[in-house]
């Protein structure tokens, strides 16, 4: 009997966790694209399957969401696999029970900054090969908008996952939600830019270690900074089969 009560439960949470999840990523889709202004470049790098990673540079606590929003909607609606993993300060999305259980069905795994926790890095690396991610290989928010170094842990999430990497950059966050404001301003542009899977296949070889994963996370960082709106990426438009501006 609990057993099957435990099933029920289970099927509710995951509906529950769903409608949740569409909802929210409907909304950003409406602030991204109706109240905002954003251009999206390189659609096409982008495959739909599992062990994806995505890789964008960090200007605001709300950059997964127009990333995701930007590769996957409308089709995370009939293909629910595809809402990305995503890691969160700990301190600004699990400070309080309710927006913790938000988080948590939002995919977030939370992460406490300026910390090396291997225990969330194992289970990134456990994860990633059954869905798709979203992590910030500085680890932190710009707050010049000027690119960061990449984290060790990244690499390491790269050596050992070997996932399809996609390094992404944004342009334009920075003046959407400008570090210390609480609400999104509306009627910016934004342009969010994937360029080409990555090879990492020649990493692959190398010892296990720190120097290796810096190198690895050396190259991501190179692959974020070439990326520019202007360069020949597929640009999308709801207005025209060639270009579409939200």
């Amino acid at each position: 009997m609990s057993i099957g009560k435990n099933k029920l439960i289970k099927i509710f949470d995951g509906i529950i966790s769903y409608i949740l999840i569409i909802t929210t990523i409907s909304i950003a889709w409406i602030l991204f694209r109706i109240l905002n202004r954003t251009k999206i470049y390189g659609l096409e790098n982008i495959p739909h399957k599992k062990n994806l990673l995505l890789l964008p540079n960090h200007l605001t606590m709300i950059d997964s969401f127009l990333v995701g929003t930007s590769a996957f909607y409308p089709e995370v609606i009939t293909k629910p696999w595809l809402i990305p993993w995503s890691p969160a300060a700990e301190e600004n999305f699990f400070n309080n029970p309710f927006l913790a259980w938000l988080s948590a069905k939002w995919k977030a795994i939370p992460v406490k900054r300026g910390r090396k926790d291997l225990e969330v890095l194992n289970r990134m690396i456990e994860i990633l090969p059954e869905g798709t991610m979203i992590n910030f290989p500085e680890g932190t928010r710009s707050r010049t908008g000027k690119l960061g170094n990449g984290r060790p842990g990244v690499g390491k999430l790269i050596y050992d996952a070997k996932p399809t990497v996609i390094p992404a950059r944004i342009y334009g966050m920075d003046k959407v939600l400008p570090i210390g404001s609480y609400f999104p301003r509306i009627f910016k542009k934004i342009s969010v830019v994937f360029g080409k899977p990555i090879d990492f296949s020649s990493f692959y070889s190398l010892p296990d270690e720190k120097e290796t994963w810096l190198s690895i996370s050396k190259k991501v960082m190179e692959s974020i900074a070439e990326l520019r709106p202007e360069e020949k990426h597929r640009e999308f438009s709801v207005k025209a089969s060639e270009e579409r501006n939200f």
